[in-house]
């Protein structure tokens, strides 16, 4: 086999006066192509690029280094790129410090100075007292690519277990230090994934897989997830297994023990949209794990145990959710009764703070917080400070509580919340640079292709003229129940100060107005979501905001998939198309990692002739077409991204390379040492700004002011 890359020169961009982009067409890496060919239900489809799907392969190496090798010499030949890289810089370059999180007494937040690869645990006595590092996880590697991902403190107050990832992959180490004296004990666990951990006495429960095949730890399918309980002071290997289900070896399992140490819970996942839920009452040896709910088609999440009831968020029979409640000794879902019930909208937020419910609603896309007494009543709407996204943090037996508050031109800034007298001080405001009264947010709701309404927010520079000639950055996402809140992110404020317009569509396949309206995104609604996005970018040409030269798109995962299909289907609608770490192939999506976890929105090839017909018919490395002109494409993925696996990347953009007739550049931007997005250290996410932002600016005529 010719592992043999021919790499040829670059060719030349530049920048009109007039404010348009001439490219000539560019010389890409000659992609080896190869003869395999699945059969899926009588239909044979060539995958020529599968050699691709090896990861850990020299010929696959040499591909990655050739690819960014021409990415990298396109983009330093952006003219404003340096300037950019420094805007985005100055703009993240503020002290942000998180909502306060109260733990046996004493008070824990995160704070990053600006420009720190990872956010650093702090910990204070007092509210207003001094502030001390209590774990830093920039000192865990020399390149910041170590990422704390989660704490958990033993009931006790004796201990903290942390959890962290390296290089952004989904594994996980845990490790336990003395929550007194910050002391870094032995303890140390390896190859967990998708857990914390939960304590319960003198060690904690966690979930696992068995070590994976050498080579093969970012690709292989993950399967026999596992409870193990780990006792303070003992090595991993003698470990307790808890729970398995060697029935269902590619399920998940997790453990979460109640505050008290009452119960143990068990959750089941993998397969439906929701969850199976399990209990133990842990005051009794002997006790058996009893079924709460079983039907994982719809969610069952505990809330709180509160002296013998628990509180349960569910949309068992209520698609917009509500709250309902048991006992440990009448645990089956027949016995559970209501609490809350279901409301016009969908309840998306619950906790339990200083002896309240404290529920938070999503209306058109926008938050609304409540408190209710822990019977149910409705006591007082906490009015926020605007249109915009809430969360808030507190402990059930305490009456301190705070919220954090966000919008798209609203920094996140932290409040102090007085639950019985329904008011709230500010606690800490951001000091990002950015002047919120410059700029502007619309909410509109346009039809999509079958007529129905999807919100969609438009956030601009006030001034704006509706001429038909404002360049447009669409973003979305549409799929697993998720909704896509409103946000500040400092990465669009560039784009927005020379002249864009940032769009964020609601879409179907999203949570925004519960079951109902993901379902209408699945499966063989599928289409529904694209329609929505396509939908999008029509109604901002028809109302004169912008023109099809001047629309850029982006999204990332699901979203990735979102750019990729629509990009397919309408490459004559977009100049600009950013798929970030995107489920591309979908008749294979299945047979890494975890994919097989997303059949409930998807379906997957295996299951009938018409689900394969339906997944081929928009799955973007199928319906990729030689000779046909794609928009300026930059597809963005990272070497231990073991959630997306780059495959799918790496596949689609070879095929788009191969297909592209025009002279639009199609390019990859692989990183190195990251994963799907999280825990990436702030050098690293600079430059991706930097180059994605400078690749949609440049190739939409604009510059930097």
């Amino acid at each position: 086999m010719n592992k043999k890359l021919l790499i040829l020169p670059l060719t030349g961009i530049m920048l009109t006066t007039h404010g348009q982009v001439t490219q000539t067409r560019l010389a890409y890496p000659e992609t080896r192509k190869g003869d395999v060919v699945d059969v899926y239900f009588g239909t044979s489809v060539p995958d020529p690029y599968r050699w691709l799907e090896n990861d850990t392969s020299e010929a696959t190496a040499a591909w990655v280094a050739a690819e960014n090798k021409v990415t990298d010499e396109y983009l330093s030949k952006i003219p404003f790129r340096g300037a950019l890289l420094e805007r985005l810089t100055d703009l993240t370059n503020y002290e942000r410090v998180s909502m306060p999180f109260k733990k046996h007494g004493k008070y824990y937040f995160y704070r990053n100075d600006g420009l720190q690869n990872q956010d650093v645990l702090y910990v204070q006595d007092k509210l207003d007292g001094e502030a001390r590092v209590f774990l830093d996880p920039n000192k865990l590697s020399a390149d910041g690519t170590v990422a704390l991902t989660g704490t958990s403190f033993s009931h006790d107050g004796r201990y903290m277990a942390y959890t962290i990832s390296r290089s952004g992959s989904d594994w996980t180490e845990i490790f336990v230090v003395d929550a007194q004296s910050g002391r870094q004990l032995d303890d140390h666990i390896v190859w967990a994934k998708f857990t914390g951990a939960s304590w319960h006495g003198d060690g904690f429960y966690y979930s696992a897989y068995d070590a994976p095949e050498k080579g093969k730890e970012f690709s292989n399918v993950n399967e026999n997830h596992k409870i193990y309980y780990h006792k303070i002071g003992t090595p991993q290997s003698a470990d307790k297994l808890v729970y398995e289900n060697k029935a269902y070896p590619k399920r998940f399992y997790q453990a979460d023990v109640s505050d008290d140490e009452t119960v143990m819970f068990i959750y089941e996942s993998g397969e439906g949209n929701g969850n199976g839920l399990y209990v133990k009452d842990l005051r009794r040896a002997d006790a058996p794990l009893t079924a709460m709910a079983t039907d994982m088609r719809y969610m069952h999440i505990p809330l709180e145990t509160v002296n013998g009831k628990i509180y349960i968020y569910t949309n068992y029979g209520a698609p917009k959710y509500r709250i309902m409640a048991t006992t440990a000794d009448k645990p089956e879902v027949k016995a559970w009764h209501e609490v809350v019930p279901e409301g016009a909208s969908v309840l998306s937020g619950a906790n339990m703070i200083g002896g309240k419910l404290i529920l938070t609603y999503i209306k058109d896309v926008a938050d609304h917080a409540y408190v209710y007494s822990p019977d149910g009543k409705m006591e007082h709407e906490i009015k926020l400070p605007s249109v915009g996204s809430v969360s808030f943090s507190g402990d059930k037996d305490d009456k301190e509580c705070f919220f954090s508050f966000t919008s798209f031109t609203f920094p996140g800034t932290t409040y102090k919340y007085d639950i019985d007298g329904n008011a709230y001080t500010l606690l800490r405001a951001s000091k990002a640079d950015f002047n919120s009264d410059d700029f502007t947010t619309e909410q509109v709701f346009y039809p999509s292709k079958d007529g129905t309404k999807i919100p969609m927010f438009l956030t601009y520079k006030k001034g704006l003229k509706r001429d038909g000639r404002n360049p447009v950055l669409i973003y979305g996402y549409g799929g697993f129940n998720i909704s896509l809140p409103t946000s500040f992110v400092t990465s669009r404020i560039p784009f927005m100060e020379n002249g864009g317009i940032y769009v964020q569509a609601n879409l179907r396949g999203g949570g925004e107005y519960g079951e109902e309206w993901h379902q209408a995104g699945t499966k063989m609604r599928k289409q529904n979501v694209f329609d929505d996005f396509i939908a999008a970018a029509e109604w901002l040409i028809a109302n004169k905001y912008t023109n099809k030269d001047k629309i850029a798109i982006m999204g990332g995962s699901n979203g990735g998939l979102l750019v990729g299909a629509c990009m397919t289907q309408r490459p004559d609608l977009y100049r600009v198309a950013v798929p970030q770490v995107g489920v591309m192939d979908m008749l294979r999506y299945h047979k890494f990692t975890i994919g097989w976890n997303w059949a409930g929105d998807y379906g997957t090839s295996e299951d009938s002739k018409e689900m394969f017909e339906y997944l081929k018919g928009y799955s973007p490395l199928h319906n990729l077409k030689p000779g046909t002109t794609y928009p300026a494409t930059l597809v963005t993925t990272a070497d231990h991204d073991d959630r997306v696996v780059p495959a799918h990347s790496f596949k689609f953009a070879a095929t788009l390379q191969e297909c592209n007739a025009g002279p639009n550049p199609t390019l990859i931007r692989i990183d190195s040492k990251a994963g799907h997005g999280a825990g990436k250290p702030m050098s690293k996410v600079l430059e991706e700004q930097a180059d994605i932002y400078g690749f949609i600016m440049y190739n939409l005529g604009m510059d930097m002011k």
